[in-house]
């Protein structure tokens, strides 16, 4: 057993190996100050068939650990002759199922060494850059604690392709470092005579602790299972899972014998592992393939999240979202400034929730007038500002289950244009130039039109480049004004089917137009004064149905 920290879960453990009548030997790391290790000694003396091996200090991806599995393994072998197989394992680990059973296990199996091995071709879970390199360079300094001398030394030797020499030829091997190993296959290794080559290119080799014993067992092994007997999961940094209470119906269905890395603190689970044959887990093959699916999802939501709902590891990162927003949308532009009562029409027809303008200047315009929506959102405008795209992100997720349209225009804030655009779940329909109807309608001076005219015009513009980016992945219609108005009854069926909140017959009827009477004269008059209003297409001067001349009466002879 190596040791490090938690000493008293690490006596725990090690009274429950003894009393099964497996032979000890632990290694406490050199850092554990002598006090702390003496009382852990004192308070170990009274079981048979322990001892403690020679101290070293054992630092992470250092030749610390290996040196501390040798001496503690040399002092195994010599110690207790009736030993086959030696067991590797840490002061976090808790065996799980009785250790009566891994005793008949690998008595079944007295020439078969179980330790992940493989070579660094065949090895797709190293984390960090460095998978043939660790081999082939000196890592003299550590990756914990001298991190800018481990780079540069990293940079130097990469630059000038400094490599260094296999002894013997062997062929580097991979794998976690818990291993249970044959008596014969472990003296092998301990007792080779090209030992100290072998440990001298080893100390410089990043992490040895999961190479050396990998890589020299398969010059002696006579059968190599390529697995350990631990369960230990890693997530996608390449650091350990942590088994904490709530994993106690987990680490059952694993069957494996062993379990690493156990939270100190886990009473549940120490009291239910370090138990009676009866009331532990049952005979059968060790399978952690079993909960493979359960981490993997677990590594899933951690690094991608729910759809449309934004965490620390990936807000600051554009693009790394797991889709934009939580569920579809609409965006309205130009709809309510063309159809009287459009809002309410809409909402009738899809029996969706339709906002008006919730990126209006003055506040957030909410359905029926409401102040706040789900979530506490409040109608502030201020607040929104502070953050529009997150504000929208916040709105669809606080609603999922409820379609969400709103209306849009150049007056808006103009903050969520691309993230609109980007966003796979929108649906964006927009009729170019209908924001000059409340101009027209308006009782302003005509100079004041002519400037709010130009800029609205050239606000939407900006977004109709926006809207028509390759990199837009939103569901987009834009028609003109005049294209629209010609034949309105089509596009606002395709807008409902595609809603598709409920089934909708064909309509029967669109909602009412505002009367554009005298507006073609208006937007000439915006030409004539400088100001060239043409996202509404090609609109005549005077729209509308054309006056039917009066029927010429035939001539006829009065007698």
């Amino acid at each position: 057993m190596l040791v490090h920290t938690a000493l008293g879960r690490a006596e725990q453990v090690a009274r429950h190996w003894a009393q099964a009548d497996c032979p000890v030997v632990i290694h406490v790391d050199k850092g554990v100050p002598k006090r702390t290790y003496d009382a852990f000694v004192s308070a170990l003396s009274d079981v048979p068939n322990l001892m403690f091996s020679k101290r070293f200090r054992c630092e992470w991806g250092t030749w610390g650990i290996v040196a501390a599995s040798q001496v503690a393994s040399e002092l195994v072998l010599a110690s207790f002759a009736e030993v086959r197989h030696v067991y590797l394992a840490s002061g976090s680990c808790l065996p799980l199922r009785p250790v009566q059973e891994l005793i008949d296990y690998l008595a079944a199996r007295p020439q078969t060494d179980f330790i992940e091995s493989a070579t660094t071709a065949d090895v797709p879970w190293t984390v960090g850059g460095l998978d043939a390199e660790r081999f082939t360079m000196h890592f003299p300094f550590s990756w914990k604690r001298q991190r800018f001398l481990f780079d540069r030394t990293v940079e130097f030797q990469r630059r000038f392709g400094f490599r260094r020499k296999m002894p013997n030829g062997i062929i580097p091997h991979m794998g976690s470092q818990w291993w249970c190993l044959t008596r014969q296959t472990l003296s092998a290794i301990l007792q080779d005579p090209d030992r100290d080559e072998y440990d001298r290119y080893f100390k410089r080799v990043w992490i040895p602790d999961e190479s050396y014993f990998q890589t020299l067992s398969r010059l002696y092994a006579i059968n190599v299972e390529s697995r350990s007997l631990t369960l230990s999961k890693f997530d996608f940094q390449g650091k350990p899972h942590i088994f904490y209470d709530d994993h106690l119906q987990l680490l059952r269905r694993s069957d494996c014998f062993v379990a690493r890395k156990i939270w100190p603190y886990a009473d549940r689970l120490y009291e239910a592992f370090l138990t009676d044959a009866a009331g532990a887990m049952k005979k059968t093959e060790p399978n952690p393939g079993k909960i493979d699916r359960i981490f993997s999802k677990a590594v899933e939501r951690r690094t991608r999240g729910r759809p449309g709902l934004y965490m620390q590891s990936r807000f600051p990162n554009e693009d790394w979202e797991n889709g934009v927003t939580a569920a579809p949308y609409s965006m309205f532009q130009g709809f309510t400034e063309l159809f009287e009562n459009f809002e309410p029409w809409l909402a009738k027809a899809t029996a969706a929730r339709v906002h008006g303008h919730l990126f209006a200047a003055d506040r957030v315009h909410y359905a029926d007038g409401q102040t706040a929506l789900n979530g506490a959102l409040s109608d502030s405008a201020e607040l929104r500002d502070y953050n529009a795209n997150a504000f929208l992100t916040n709105l669809i997720w606080n609603t999922r289950g409820e379609r969400q349209c709103f209306q849009f225009g150049p007056d808006d804030t103009q903050d969520t244009n691309w993230r609109v655009a980007k966003d796979p779940h929108a649906q964006i329909s927009v009729i170019t130039g209908a924001w000059a109807i409340p101009l027209f309608r308006s009782n302003r001076d005509f100079a004041d039109i002519r400037k709010l005219a130009a800029n609205l015009q050239k606000i939407e513009s900006d977004q109709m480049d926006v809207l028509r980016s390759p990199y837009t992945k939103a569901r987009v219609r834009i028609w003109t004004m005049a294209e629209f108005i010609e034949a309105p009854m089509e596009p606002l069926q395709g807008i409902l089917d595609e809603i598709g909140q409920t089934r909708i017959r064909r309509l029967a009827e669109a909602p009412k137009m505002v009367d554009l009477h005298g507006f073609g004269q208006f937007l000439q008059n915006l030409k004539n004064q400088g100001m060239h209003p043409y996202l509404m297409g090609d609109f005549p001067v005077e729209h509308g149905p054309t006056a039917t001349a009066k029927q010429q009466r035939k001539p006829y002879l009065v007698k």
